[in-house]
């Protein structure tokens, strides 16, 4: 392995994509399958994988996928990323809870260098408190570090509006993980709700343009917009992946009706 393809040197690569106005744009994946699909586009910078897909991957649904489901997933998607030489970024959810030390060292095992993490907790079905939460994030990063990798990135997900919450809320939390050491904030609106362009534009001036959004497909912001307004990271989640298989479902109805 050559030192541009050393764990700690992809985490570096990851964490300079994140520019404020020139975004890290991620086509997130879920198998091997995908994964051989993005990795060799020279346009995709990193992989980065979405917890939904890999949960129905799994056979699993997104609140039911365990850890060891999400590694194996990891694992497989991080031998991909390895041979083109790209940084590898898990949904890691909600970090299992209490296992969160023990999640992050496995996904570093599996080839990632980067991470998402959730300030709800899947289990309780109740919000990390403010604190506790920028403590789990600074945990991650922690681990990075002893693992060798000190600039492992932690993209950390509020879901302060998707619940319902307001925006001081979501700002306040924001800025408590960026300063737990998180490289940006995902801010997730949910698939209804969203969030609109006037919030996106006070999310970067909150966060010093260090905001994660997803990608409203058809109805929202296009890419250029979010680079303009000056976010630093954009997503899509597990849409790709539905989109293709809305396809092959109508090259098999194709197929099939042929008989």
């Amino acid at each position: 392995m050559t030192s541009k393809g050393l764990p700690s040197e992809l985490a570096r690569t990851l964490k300079s994509y994140h520019r404020p106005g020139n975004p890290l744009v991620l086509a997130n994946v879920h198998d091997v399958f995908s994964a051989k699909a993005v990795a060799p586009l020279s346009s995709a910078k990193a992989l980065a994988t979405a917890s939904y897909s890999v949960a129905i991957s799994a056979g699993t649904s997104d609140d039911g996928l365990t850890l060891e489901q999400n590694v194996a997933a990891a694992r497989l998607i991080g031998k991909v990323a390895k041979e083109h030489n790209k940084p590898l970024t898990v949904d890691l959810q909600d970090g299992y809870g209490e296992r969160l030390e023990e999640a992050v060292r496995q996904i570093i095992g599996a080839g990632a260098v980067g991470m998402n993490l959730e300030d709800y907790n899947k289990e309780t079905k109740q919000f990390y408190s403010v604190d506790e939460a920028a403590a789990r994030v600074k945990t991650a990063v922690e681990v990075g570090v002893k693992e060798g990798i000190p600039a492992f990135v932690v993209n950390a997900r509020c879901d302060t509006l998707v619940q319902g919450g307001g925006m001081e809320e979501t700002i306040e939390r924001g800025r408590q993980y960026l300063a737990a050491g998180a490289t940006s904030v995902f801010v997730w609106g949910g698939s209804k709700r969203g969030v609109s362009r006037a919030e996106v534009a006070k999310l970067v001036e909150a966060f010093d343009g260090r905001l994660n959004v997803s990608l409203r497909w058809t109805d929202g912001l296009t890419v250029s917009e979010l680079a303009k307004i000056g976010v630093s990271r954009i997503s899509v989640g597990p849409t790709i992946a539905f989109l293709a298989v809305a396809e092959f479902e109508r090259q098999a109805q194709h197929l099939l009706e042929q008989a």
